[in-house]
């Protein structure tokens, strides 16, 4: 933290963003069919002869489904999900049935019965729905863009400084909170992260998305606020869009557009060395603004020191 003054520290803009996991895009056939996939070959592995495994039929309703889906014919596309969901139900009935006495065996197959369940229980409109089967704590979360109204991972609130957009806090959030119950949370890793002696930031401006938060330690400013507004906030408040574009840096030339990183704990990971980078690319930039400068006054001190000999006589035969 050297490289920001401990008065930048006190401003900071806070903003959140989703971090997507490295999964397809979620459909109820292709979900239905995976954990069809899975429990078979669980099965195969751990000795249990299933009666029927659909190992023909499953890629064929899967197929036909995504083709009445593309075309735009809806009940047929629903008879071959509910022919789907027909064969997972009679899998998972037979793995129950079958099930092996080894405990680890039977801890593993349960897991996977678990997830089989969710899947043949869900329906459109619950919560807390399963959305992958090897990252299943991925949540959908909308964010109101038009060109992807929906993403599927998890949430990451971002804290920069107001002036230089460095990045003084990031971590990811379990589940999809309100923007302004994470609020907090941000400022309090803020405090933590910033060198021996912390420095809670005394200013903090956010998007209209935190209405209703329940900071009181620091002054919070959102988006459109014209009360208790002096000439100096209405300014730090303008440079708060600055970390949108911060945001875009870290999901094109960093890892934050898409985590391959498996596990809740991945999702912490991440984002923190997404930060790093950011920081280290604004580093290195004033670094090669501050080597240009040197290397012009070298080359001026030069051409200088050049001009104030005189010239040498022509030698003349």
């Amino acid at each position: 933290m050297g490289a920001v003054k401990a008065s930048s520290l006190e401003r900071v803009s806070v903003d959140t963003t989703v971090q997507p996991k490295n999964i397809s895009y979620p459909t109820d056939s292709k979900l239905l069919n995976r954990s069809r996939v899975r429990l078979v070959r669980l099965s195969a592995r751990f000795g249990v002869a299933l009666r029927q495994s659909y190992h023909r039929l499953g890629p064929q309703a899967l197929l036909a489904a995504n083709r009445y889906a593309h075309a735009r014919q809806m009940k047929r596309m629903a008879r071959e999900v509910r022919t789907l969901r027909t064969y997972l139900g009679r899998v998972v009935r037979d793995v129950e049935r079958k099930m092996p006495e080894n405990p680890e065996q039977t801890a593993l197959l349960q897991e996977e019965l678990a997830k089989a369940r969710q899947l043949l229980a869900q329906q459109r409109q619950d919560k807390n729905k399963l959305y992958s089967l090897h990252e299943p704590q991925v949540v959908c979360i909308a964010k109101g863009k038009a060109h992807k109204p929906y993403e599927f991972g998890c949430k990451v609130s971002l804290a920069v400084t107001n002036r230089e957009c460095f990045v003084v806090g990031a971590h990811a959030l379990a589940g999809n909170p309100y923007d302004g119950h994470t609020l907090g949370n941000t400022l309090d890793q803020v405090t933590k992260l910033t060198g021996v002696r912390p420095v809670r930031p005394k200013r903090a401006y956010v998007g209209r998305g935190y209405r209703g938060h329940n900071v009181t330690s620091t002054q919070v400013f959102i988006s459109g606020q014209r009360r208790s507004v002096t000439p100096t906030i209405r300014k730090e408040l303008r440079r708060r869009s600055a970390i949108e574009a911060n945001i875009g840096h870290q999901k094109n030339d960093g890892r934050l557009g898409r985590n391959f990183l498996r596990g809740a704990f991945a999702d912490q990971a991440n984002a923190i060395l997404c930060a790093i980078g950011s920081n280290l690319r604004l580093l290195l930039r004033w670094l090669r603004s501050l080597f240009a400068w040197i290397l012009m006054l070298l080359i001026g001190g030069y051409r200088a020191e050049s001009a104030s000999y005189p010239a040498k006589p022509l030698c003349v035969a």
